[in-house]
């Protein structure tokens, strides 16, 4: 494994919302001297921040990308979004990083979305540094989030620095080292738990283990995710942001690539330029990319860059290339979507948290400006497509996919911000599936009474497992297949499943057909240079024949197949005093819940339940009241589950 030259970590900062990331992020590039004076939130005037709505509120909307330098490693900086509406913009984040450190704040301990990163970052195997901030707030209790991170992480976390006089303006952070007797054999004690041989050391040697060889040790550890150094301090004052920025550069891996290498990367992030051109934000994992080379990505597509930006002690600074390890701006990328592998990538990581559950309706206050609004509703797309846009052609209104209340804000004002279009949104609903009940074929034959198209199309529909999604296959002789339409059976998959997908987006009650396998079974098609079996001569087939084909026969075999509606399902873990416990449990059958056996820790309660996601507003609101202020739920994604009863019918249709 080869390792660039100047040594690049891609760091992301992640927390739940109001920890403290962006002004940790501000306090290290102060530190490292990239700018001269902190910016706030609170005033709008931090360096990532940089959209209007983002220094309005005092919250990061967009991820966003700056660096800074720690000794003799350059540092990308990733500043997430905090709030759980914007989720997705996390995702698209975690598979470009190195390295992550995770901002806990000292006064509210671990909190819900806290719990959400760690599992994901467990998942996808991503070291991470804990750094408790706000130490210096009143009700900072830095021993009483080290019992949380125990028990509501459940990971091995050991704190590397000591806290004197928390909770006060004058609280003071010092590194553990090895002149500390109780660090040395506590951190002794904790790797050794991992590493026969230093078990077998510190058992045998009456010498022990040196601090260099613990430090070592604890690098190899963070590295692997089996350790997860916790650090303390407060990004307002600084206090224990040297410690934090050491243990940066010393814990957590740099990048590795070989520069020339294939080029090979990702693109996690889409803007615009000032003149509306695409910017892609790609993280390069080997080779290299220069300015006016033809770079292939996505989809079989490809593109000349035009322009390359390199992150370099703050914002991006033009460059003629861009390498492995780094994270750059590439100009040129038209048809560029966020996701898209740039080069050679071999593993995708794919979605790591939920889908949106939420829809609602977007229209033009003023009706002539509705195709200004698609444009922008396109636009934003770019950004984040989970908003998922779906036209109604009957009602003449786009539906966009949500998270939850804020997104929708947040869209709402960028669209009249940004693309001076007043838009309204109507009632949010949930966002249910269809899954097909059974297994169906139909078949569609050339030069049939039937239909006026010039193709025959066989398919077979089958039930898949569950978040499977649709997949498509080919179950004839490939001979069949119209090359002089499709170059290659590849592309002829590659349309056909665009095709099926198209027609899957409404099925027998209106909503999105998934979890299924689609086998095209028959195929054919007409030349045009030869004689026909009937009277009147038969066109030539064309793509639009097997186009517009595909969703007769697809919907014949659905209705022979039948489907089952499902709603989004929510996961809630509720935290509460023992005493309050019959309350909570009978809200929740009140609503429908399927609660588990609950888990009684002396007074304190933890319940655990699956409801529909349209409730889990519904118990949010009752909590307080039910617990006496001293609940706290935390809500996952749980899937989805067929409907009993009436079946709910989207506007839409």
């Amino acid at each position: 494994m080869w390792r660039v030259s100047q040594k690049t970590l891609n760091l992301g900062i992640l927390a739940h919302v109001d920890a403290g990331k962006t002004t940790l992020t501000e306090r290290l590039l102060y530190d490292s001297g990239v700018i001269d004076q902190l910016g706030a939130v609170d005033a709008g005037t931090t360096q990532t921040d940089s959209l209007p709505l983002e220094r309005q509120r005092g919250i990061t909307i967009k991820s966003a990308v700056t660096s800074f330098p720690i000794g003799d490693v350059t540092v990308n900086l990733i500043d997430t979004p905090g709030h759980p509406d914007f989720i997705a913009e996390v995702d698209r984040v975690l598979s470009v990083l190195d390295g992550v450190v995770l901002v806990i704040s000292a006064v509210e301990g671990v909190q819900a979305q806290t719990r959400i990163l760690m599992r994901s970052l467990e998942r996808l195997q991503i070291p991470a540094l804990l750094f408790v901030n706000k130490i210096d707030r009143r009700g900072a209790n830095p021993d009483g989030v080290l019992l949380d991170i125990g028990r509501r992480l459940r990971i091995t976390a050991f704190p590397v620095a000591g806290v004197t006089d928390a909770g006060t303006k004058g609280v003071t952070v010092a590194a553990s080292g090895a002149g500390d007797a109780d660090f040395m054999a506590g951190l002794t004690e904790l790797l050794a738990d991992h590493n026969d041989g230093m078990l077998a050391t510190y058992v045998q040697s009456e010498a022990g283990i040196s601090y260099d060889q613990l430090r070592a040790e604890l690098s190899v550890q963070t590295r692997c995710g089996q350790l997860y150094p916790v650090f303390f301090g407060s990004a307002i004052t600084g206090a224990g942001i040297p410690e934090l920025m050491a243990g940066i550069a010393e814990l957590l891996p740099a990048s590795d690539g070989h520069p020339d290498g294939p080029p090979s990367g990702t693109i996690f992030k889409i803007e615009r330029g000032r003149n509306a051109e695409k910017i892609a934000y790609v993280r390069m994992f080997s080779g290299t990319v220069h300015v006016r080379d033809r770079l292939r990505f996505g989809p079989g597509l490809d593109d000349k860059v035009t322009g390359v930006a390199v992150f370099e002690r703050g914002p991006a600074v033009a460059r003629q290339a861009v390498s492995a390890g780094q994270i750059g701006k590439l100009w040129g990328l038209a048809d560029a979507r966020i996701g898209d592998r740039v080069g050679e990538m071999a593993n995708d990581v794919g979605l790591q948290f939920p889908p949106p559950t939420l829809e609602s309706a977007v229209v033009a206050c003023d009706p002539r400006e509705s195709n200004r609004l698609r444009v922008a509703l396109g636009q934003l797309a770019e950004q984040d497509p989970l908003i998922n846009l779906r036209q109604d052609d009957e009602r003449q209104e786009i539906y966009v996919s949500l998270y939850g209340a804020v997104q929708q804000e947040v869209i709402q004002s960028t669209l009249a911000d940004d693309f001076h279009v007043a838009a309204a949104f109507r009632e949010t609903t949930m966002i249910c599936i269809e899954r097909p009940l059974g297994s169906a074929s139909a078949l569609e034959i050339l030069q049939s009474d039937s239909h006026p198209y010039s193709a025959t199309v066989g398919l077979r529909l089958d039930p898949g497992p569950v978040d499977s999604g649709v997949k498509f296959q080919l179950d004839f002789d490939p001979r069949l297949v119209p090359l002089y339409i499709y170059k290659t059976t590849g592309h002829f998959i590659e349309a056909m499943t665009q095709y099926v997908l198209r027609a899957f987006e409404r099925g027998l009650s209106g909503w999105q057909v998934t979890d299924c396998v689609v086998t095209m079974d028959e195929c054919n098609y007409y030349i045009g240079d030869g004689p026909t079996k009937r009277i009147l001569p038969t066109p030539r087939t064309t793509a639009a024949d097997f186009r517009k084909l595909t969703p007769m026969v697809l919907g014949d075999a659905l209705r022979r197949a039948g489907t089952v509606v499902c709603q989004p399902m929510t996961r809630v873990r509720l935290e509460l005093p023992s005493a309050r416990m019959g309350d909570v449990l009978s809200a929740l059958a009140r609503l429908g819940a399927a609660t588990e056996m609950p888990l009684l820790d002396g007074e304190l309660a933890v319940v655990t339940a699956m409801l529909p996601s349209a409730q889990v507003r519904s118990i949010q609101e009752q909590l307080p009241g039910l617990t006496g202020g001293e609940g706290v739920l935390d809500a996952t994604f749980g899937g989805y589950e067929p409907i009993h009863g009436g079946l709910p019918i989207p506007e839409r249709r």
